[in-house]
């Protein structure tokens, strides 16, 4: 069961969390405040996080950083802070997401779903070789063949396909890809996805104009099939 530790010092956001939180088939700690919340993590453990960044006494940030200087555990920031200032400091800390209060259940249960998704595929070992109808990557050495061919990539080329054959038959969207091959900041955004999509097609594809393999989700993104 996934277990989910609460730090909240008010009592009635904390029980409604956990209540929240049960209901969604979740293991509930509690911490009440930084002290309390280092130690329920040391004791206890935990595969994710909600913290308050405004506790009382150790205030939520200095929480944040000691577990950050251990941990690599999911944390969301929940907060009823809604400065933009506040929210870009918690996210280049390295918080995964941060979410203001008052906030709906269903958003927060689908924002912790998230968060605990992309961690667990952080974690699994990345094959070093993938195959995926004609396409063979070979990580290690930068090599892709199509039906036994070579075809040369650069980088970009190559990690957008990279995305794309690890999660062949799943809709990536636009932004996760732009997420993970160029960065969230990256200026071109959209058009330069499609620019590396319509290049990579010309490569792999048997009719680039009639694409088989990379298949556009309209106004959602893209996924990989064979």
């Amino acid at each position: 069961m996934t277990r989910v530790l609460i730090v909240d010092d008010d009592a009635g956001h904390r029980d409604g969390l956990s209540q929240l939180m049960s209901a969604e088939g979740y293991e509930v700690v509690t911490a009440v405040n930084g002290h309390d919340a280092l130690y329920q993590y040391n004791y206890a453990g935990s595969d994710l996080i909600l913290l308050d960044w405004a506790l009382r006494g150790t205030n939520g940030i200095d929480v944040f950083l000691e577990l950050r200087r251990t941990s690599h555990v999911p944390i969301i920031v929940v907060s009823s802070k809604d400065h933009e200032a506040d929210k870009v400091l918690a996210l280049e800390m390295g918080a995964d997401d941060y979410v203001t209060k008052p906030f709906f259940g269903r958003e927060l249960v689908a924002r912790i779903r998230a968060v605990l998704r992309g961690y667990r595929e952080k974690c699994q070992p990345v094959p070093r070789a993938l195959e995926a109808g004609p396409i063979r990557m070979d990580i290690d050495r930068h090599r892709v063949t199509v039906n036994g061919q070579d075809i040369h990539l650069p980088l970009k080329e190559f990690d957008l396909l990279h995305m794309l054959l690890r999660n062949s038959g799943r809709i990536l969207t636009r932004q996760q890809l732009l997420d993970r091959v160029w960065g969230v900041d990256y200026a071109e955004g959209v058009r330069a996805l499609q620019c590396h999509i319509r290049r990579l097609r010309l490569k792999i594809e048997p009719a680039p104009g009639d694409p088989r393999h990379i298949v556009t989700i309209r106004g959602v993104g893209y996924r990989y099939q064979y």
